[in-house]
């Protein structure tokens, strides 16, 4: 039964990158191109290449992603770089396969419209589990090296691709890529979280179980707090952890497979001081 489920869950995932994928290269043919504003991330490097040199975006973009899968998978996490991968493959294949079209000549609803799917792609994926590769997998594993918040590599790598967009095509065209970004940033935000670390409380009475799982999966320390229910007075433990973001869905589906009888409140976690890192 168990089996059964796992290759469910696996399906399932597959699934959503594929979906996700699609959402990505419509953002792309229909809206960014014909408009010339860029997406975030390995996504907007490979469309300013593809200015440079006469290759697609979607093969400069499996292209760039290829070493970087490499080293996910050496250092990241066998399972978030292959659905990340997985997610890379199809946008490239979906990017070649439709064609590019323009729906409107107005730069503003192509940069929000192109920001709005680009957000559904990213914010679903990684809400299963996966990204869409690139600068994800880069910046989690220079979080986990030296452990600065994500953001700070989102933002430098976004910067260089504004600012390249600035040099290229001009400052206006600079602008409407900031929007695009913002909109996306925004629908990320709604559908999964902007928060880089999150604590999550779980009460809980299969305590040891739920620790040793998520020693497994997730690999973060846990404080355990004894409690008791205030209605069935049944003796229960709180574990307290802090995640990033990444590993929520992880985290979800350590619990559901454990204890799914376990409530669980997950909070944002504006500020940290302490070890954090994951052991290697």
């Amino acid at each position: 039964m168990t089996k059964n489920l796992d290759i469910l869950e696996e399906a399932k995932k597959i699934v959503v990158a594929i979906i996700t994928a699609f959402f990505m290269a419509i953002s792309l043919n229909y809206f960014l191109i014909p408009a010339n504003v860029f997406a975030s991330g390995f996504t907007g490097m490979a469309q300013i290449l593809s200015e440079l040199v006469p290759l697609s975006p979607g093969i400069l973009l499996l292209l760039l992603n290829i070493p970087v899968a490499v080293i996910g998978w050496l250092k990241v996490g066998k399972s978030f770089t292959f659905y990340s991968f997985l997610n890379v493959a199809f946008t490239t294949f979906f990017l070649e396969a439709i064609p590019v079209r323009v729906f409107s000549e107005d730069i503003i609803l192509n940069a929000v419209f192109g920001g709005v799917f680009a957000g559904l792609g990213a914010g679903v994926i990684l809400k299963w589990g996966g990204s869409t590769g690139g600068v994800d997998i880069l910046a989690l594993l220079a979080a986990k090296k030296n452990d600065r918040p994500i953001g700070v590599y989102f933002l430098i790598m976004n910067a260089i691709i504004v600012v390249t967009s600035g040099m290229m095509f001009g400052m206006e065209k600079a602008l409407y890529t900031l929007l695009n970004l913002y909109v996306a940033s925004r629908i990320i935000d709604t559908i999964h979280t902007r928060h880089v670390k999150l604590t999550a409380m779980v009460v809980t009475n299969k305590a040891d179980e739920l620790q040793e799982a998520f020693y497994k999966k997730v690999m973060r320390g846990v404080t355990r707090i004894p409690a008791k229910g205030g209605y069935s007075k049944e003796d229960k433990e709180v574990l307290l952890i802090v995640i990033t973001r990444y590993e929520l869905y992880f985290l979800q589906q350590v619990i559901d497979e454990v204890d799914p009888k376990a409530f669980t409140n997950i909070i944002q976690t504006t500020g940290i001081h302490g070890m954090f890192r994951k052991n290697d």
